[in-house]
């Protein structure tokens, strides 16, 4: 249904009710939203008639880009022949059933088990929820601390945002909480020491150090992104992932591994596990599952996991863990059909013809006064925007310059992430072509230039 409202009708509707995620609040008042109004392949249209290369997809999620008519489909086709079915009272739904055999088929050998959600943070929610009653079923109650990376995001439920190590997550909203603990993120360009295998080499010691000094009676599990997302994209070292897999197993906790963004072809295989043959006790994923089509995510379990739950639950007993929208009908055909996309559609192998462009791409721009770091593994990347290279000195952020970048990109006809630290995040869909990469690294350029010839920002590099 198009719109019969006058653009400042919109933005003034919007200003009075619509509460935007993780925005100031008096300030979106005051400016008002950009309010975008269509979208296909890997552009999008503002209500404006602005258009914009989408070099983010969406919020890392619509990696087979806009307008596939085939999900659409898929979506409108379930809606007609059963548009909801719990998943309570022993009921179940095709989509939902197929859905869970496929990602036990696709994901790493040690998952077996999926649990459906609406969504990244309620998988990481579930995630919790089914670690504490796992430690309890096998009789190690005391197992109620939790160690994630600092820079890590895993959500913003009530738990998943104390899991989460970022300052807006935590401030006003009492966490983190007690059982939550944090080592320093593997970030090579910030790193004493850049060696990968010295950043590997210390994140095994930051782990084994923090579980010693917690008892290892009493750590759960540890949370990580193979490659952190929202931190700014932080990209470990390869090899990362798996030392950290194999310091777990060694430690007795539980490997959890968060593939919210870098599931589904991100970081070139359909999970960045496979690249190192990781093998996690649960897994959490979420965006590219149905390329944001419509709300779903979904947490792996273990076999392992699931059979010390359900065995250590009194016969016939439920585990009282569900939600309304579990193994939604229409989320599981949407999230088939994306698969399907992937795989037989090649999607997965045009994203992975792309990454070389990509990073390409990102490496020359680190010839630009404004670039310190260039990091990409993939189709996931970012560039650090530095006042001073040789330095690596950051800009100071009350010059607001991430927001002066994202308003430069926008009026050039560009979209990405621009990171309240400086940090430009790019997220492109995996249906990019050779020309869309083209065309969004010469805007992106143009933005930077434009930025740097801005006396402010001049004045800031000269310290």
């Amino acid at each position: 249904m198009l719109s019969t409202l006058h653009p400042d009708e919109l933005a003034a509707l919007d200003r009075a009710h619509l509460i935007h995620p993780v925005a100031p609040w008096r300030l979106h008042e005051q400016r008002g939203p950009a309010v975008l109004a269509s979208g296909q392949g890997a552009w999008l249209k503002d209500n404006q008639g602005h258009e914009l290369l989408d070099a983010f997809a969406g919020l890392w999620c619509v990696n087979v880009g806009y307008g596939q008519e085939s999900v659409v489909q898929a979506a409108a086709q379930q809606m007609r022949t059963l548009p909801y079915a719990t998943g309570y009272f022993h009921f179940a739904s095709e989509p939902a059933i197929r859905l869970a055999a496929k990602l036990a088929e696709i994901t790493p050998a040690s998952l077996s088990r999926a649990y459906l959600t609406l969504g990244g943070s309620e998988a990481v929610d579930a995630a919790v929820r089914f670690i504490v009653q796992y430690h309890n079923a096998t009789g190690r109650p005391g197992k109620k601390h939790f160690i994630s990376l600092q820079r890590g995001y895993h959500g913003s439920s009530s738990t998943g945002a104390g899991l989460t190590a970022l300052p807006a997550f935590h401030r006003g909203f009492d966490l983190p909480l007690p059982t939550q603990h944090y080592i320093p993120s593997p970030y090579p360009y910030r790193s004493a020491d850049a060696d990968a295998a010295a950043v590997i080499a210390a994140s095994v010691a930051a782990l084994k150090a923090k579980v010693a000094e917690l008892g290892a009676d009493q750590v759960a599990a540890f949370f990580c992104e193979p490659i952190q997302g929202s931190g700014g994209v932080i990209v470990p070292p390869v090899g990362w992932l798996k030392a950290m897999q194999l310091a777990c197993n060694e430690l007795d906790i539980l490997f959890v591994v968060d593939e919210v963004i870098t599931g589904f072809g991100r970081t070139g295989p359909m999970f960045a596990c496979d690249a190192e043959d990781v093998q996690p006790d649960l897994m959490t994923m979420a965006k590219g599952l149905t390329a944001g089509y419509v709300p779903m995510g979904a947490t792996m379990l273990s076999e392992k996991v699931y059979a010390a739950i359900a065995d250590g639950a009194p016969a016939g007993a439920a585990i009282g863990h569900g939600a309304t929208y579990s193994g939604h009908p229409v989320g599981a055909a949407v999230a088939l059909e994306v698969l399907r996309l992937y795989q037989e559609g090649g999607v997965l192998a045009n994203g992975q013809r792309g990454a070389a462009h990509f990073a390409a791409g990102l490496d020359a721009l680190l010839d630009h006064p404004l670039v310190g770091d260039s990091r990409h593994r993939g189709l996931l990347g970012a560039l650090e925007v530095v006042a001073d290279k040789a330095a690596k000195r950051a800009f100071d952020p009350a010059l607001g310059l991430a927001d002066r970048i994202f308003a430069t990109a926008y009026r050039n006809g560009l979209v990405f992430r621009s990171f309240g630290d400086h940090i430009l995040g790019f997220a492109p869909a995996l249906t990019y072509t050779e020309s869309e990469f083209e065309l969004m690294f010469q805007r992106l350029k143009k933005t930077l230039d434009d930025v740097l010839s801005l006396p402010e920002v001049r004045a800031a590099m000269k310290g």
